[in-house]
């Protein structure tokens, strides 16, 4: 038999588009405008968009969502969004993504038995709205309360990182002349005192700060309750700085001393634990700054209350105070990046899934951030401050 000269082209293996197989039913996400005039950041930023478009999801969008973060409408058409200037329509999706806590008539205009993903903030809320949860059978799921497989509550952890090291360029800001401060360089410089930082937390939020502060030529001092977390402060920083637990005299002596004082210590929802009291504060030096960062969960300081983006500090005993509750959204873009990436593996699970029940047996880290369950409260710390009653979210889902 005479062998056939082939070319080489025709032995090489050909070149196939394979189909993806897309999303079997059709899920619809709805990110509503922020109406709170405080809060800067969007949920999803355009190519998370577009991942999820790329899967079959349609995504909606209210117009004017991303503006204040800086991404325009024409980002999200690009990427497959749908803009639409109904409010109502945006909530009548399958699962819906807000940064700010949903009021009661939000709620109102979504479909019944829906998903909500959004921060909470239990301290700000009326006991009515678990009412409107209840009633529409909704399933919410909050950014405070999700937690990873490795115990760490991720979204809080990722605007930690930014209110930490946001809480020293602010204090900055604040202690120049022109802000009403002291008229000191925060950091200082060669022949001068160095500006003097405590912090109050050894947490994400402290770990931030004094990275920050270290950085800018700071003298920092640390407290905080926990040994452990102090010492792996030390070993994150690779530097040896004063550290001490929270010996009342001992951090009233340094309070007194600080240009800058950064109250950053985790506090549990709804409560406040106070650590500086309004005398210490009057002991302070006058122009001094203090940046409340817990101040969201209820403040660690005597003389906090909760402040606004437009007029974000107070005077009170000659003591700059800083009471903003959503630093991040200051710095909307950055935090608005990291909500989304975060955002994009737990929608994929829950949009992917056959059913609701199935998607959180399986995923543990939703799971944890559930608060409600088809209109059952699910959460231990919101019941027990509204005084209600609720049901564990293992045993609900074990009965599916």
């Amino acid at each position: 038999m005479k062998k056939m000269d082939l070319p080489l082209e025709s032995l090489l293996p050909e070149e196939k588009l394979l189909k993806v197989e897309q999303n079997k039913r059709e899920v619809t996400i709805g990110i509503p405008k922020e109406e709170d005039k405080n809060e800067n950041r969007v949920a999803l930023v355009p190519q998370s968009v577009e991942l999820f478009t790329n899967y079959g999801y349609k995504v909606i969008v209210e117009r004017g969502a991303g503006k204040r973060a800086n991404f325009s409408d024409k980002d999200y058409s690009e990427q497959g969004a749908d803009i639409v200037d109904n409010k109502a329509k945006v909530y009548q999706s399958d699962i819906v993504l807000k940064i700010a806590p949903p009021a009661a008539e939000d709620l109102n205009l979504m479909k019944d038995s829906k998903v909500i993903i959004s921060s909470f903030h239990t301290v700000l809320q009326d006991r009515d709205i678990l009412n409107v949860y209840k009633r529409k059978r909704l399933t919410a799921i909050g950014f405070e309360y999700i937690r990873d497989d490795d115990d760490y509550f991720p979204f809080v952890r990722a605007m930690s990182e930014i209110a930490g090291s946001a809480s020293i360029l602010i204090a900055s800001e604040l202690l120049s002349t022109t802000a009403g401060g002291m008229g000191k360089l925060l950091g200082g410089i060669t022949g001068v005192n160095p500006t003097e930082v405590v912090i109050i937390g050894a947490g994400t939020v402290g770990e931030n700060a004094a990275r920050t502060a270290l950085a800018l030529g700071a003298s920092v001092k640390v407290f905080d309750n926990s040994i452990y977390k102090l010492r792996s402060l030390k070993r994150k920083l690779c530097q040896n700085i004063y550290t001490s637990v929270l010996q009342p005299r001992v951090l009233e002596n340094a309070v007194k001393k600080a240009d800058v004082v950064i109250a950053a210590k985790w506090v549990d929802e709804g409560r406040p634990e106070i650590i500086i009291t309004r005398d210490l504060i009057r002991s302070m030096k006058k122009g001094a700054v203090i940046i409340d960062v817990s101040i969201d969960k209820g403040g660690i300081l005597e003389t906090s209350r909760i402040t606004t983006l437009d007029k974000p500090t107070f005077v009170e005993h000659g003591v700059i105070h800083y009471g903003v509750p959503n630093i991040a959204s200051r710095f909307a873009r950055t935090s608005s990046y990291a909500i989304s990436n975060l955002l994009e593996d737990l929608l994929l699970e829950l949009a992917t899934a056959s059913r609701l029940e199935t998607a959180l047996k399986l995923n543990t880290t939703l799971r944890t951030g559930a608060y409600f369950f088809r209109g059952i409260l699910t959460n231990h710390s919101i019941a027990e401050y509204f005084g209600v009653d609720y049901k564990d979210i293992n045993l609900i889902i074990s009965a599916f």
